[in-house]
């Protein structure tokens, strides 16, 4: 059975057809340990490193680099912040004029231009990508957004083109614009996100709740073809409610990664207004609280005023 989402009707192109590349990738976690794989059926040569010498194909940084020929790309799959920032700093002292270093993993995009910065002093390019596709992109492919010179972009587009989903280009991979403008398109994509997955949480939610609908899985199942709702999240969603009908097995507490509260405080520096995106990242704030005060105040409010009845603290 393909995984949710895999509907794609078009071919990729021959592997022989494509230019093969060497790559290194540091950061062998879910989504790099799967890129490699993928990268790897592609017909590229991929060197791994990662601090779990159990996936790692080489010990270190530095053997990484020796491991592979001028010029060299490494793409860069590691925690956003610090982690990142250390990653790259290390790199451009081990590597040469020429190199080429991709950030693919969810840096916030003001970040991009330090790293491009710290890079350039070492003559080292640098390009940033926001990638989606989480554990299905193995089979499914990524989404690719990049940021970066054209001329660096080009020089990388073999290992895109081994990531991105099968069908045209410009349906699974995007140039953005300049350094930065991939992980900005990233956020965007994320704080989006974030709105969809709200919505369809509070759909399940008001049917759950409802006395007239008897089969709920069915009918978020019944979404999957023909209605304007149907989507891969979605399909992941009655995936979800298949194995568990009423989602019991889980706890109702949800984190957010970063990329919600970026995109908001980009729409207020913008003045774009984000109602919705808003809203599903309070929700998650929300989901976190064991016990609210502020709905504690609006218990106690509701009772002064209308004498509504509440329940004390224990019962």
């Amino acid at each position: 059975m393909n995984p949710p989402g895999s509907h794609s009707k078009h071919t990729r192109q021959p592997r022989e057809s494509i230019s093969m590349v060497q790559l290194g990738l540091v950061g062998l976690g879910k989504m790099g340990f799967n890129m490699r794989e993928r990268l790897r059926a592609a017909g590229h040569e991929v060197v791994g490193f990662d601090r779990n010498p159990e996936v790692s194909d080489v010990s270190s940084l530095a053997d990484l680099v020796k491991a592979l020929d001028a010029p060299r790309i490494v793409w860069v799959m590691v925690p956003a912040g610090e982690p990142t920032k250390a990653t790259v700093a290390e790199l451009g002292d081990l590597m040469a004029s020429g190199d080429l270093v991709i950030d693919g993993g969810n840096s916030r995009f003001t970040e991009d231009s330090h790293n491009a910065a710290v890079l350039a002093e070492q003559g080292v390019k640098y390009v940033d990508v926001g990638v989606s596709g989480g554990v299905w992109g193995k089979d499914n492919g990524y989404g690719l957004m990049a940021g970066g010179d054209e001329s660096d972009i080009e020089r990388a587009m073999p290992v895109f083109d081994a990531l991105r989903p099968e069908g045209p280009r410009d349906e699974g991979f995007a140039h953005a614009g300049g350094v930065g403008a991939g992980h900005y398109a990233k956020m965007v994509h994320n704080g989006i996100e974030y709105g969809l997955m709200q919505a369809y949480a509070e759909g399940f939610e008001l049917l759950e709740a409802s006395d007239v609908v008897d089969n709920v899985p069915g009918v978020i199942k019944a979404w999957q073809r023909g209605t304007v709702v149907r989507s891969w999240l979605l399909d992941l969603l009655i995936r979800a409610v298949e194995e568990d009908p009423q989602l019991a097995e889980l706890e109702g507490y949800v984190e957010d990664s970063g990329e919600g509260r970026w995109t908001l405080e980009e729409a207020i520096n913008n003045s774009v207004p984000a109602p919705v995106i808003s809203a599903a990242l309070f929700a998650r704030f929300a989901s976190r609280q064991e016990d609210s005060s502020a709905m504690r105040a609006v218990a106690a409010l509701r009772n002064q005023f209308g004498g509504h009845s509440v329940k004390k603290a224990g019962e």
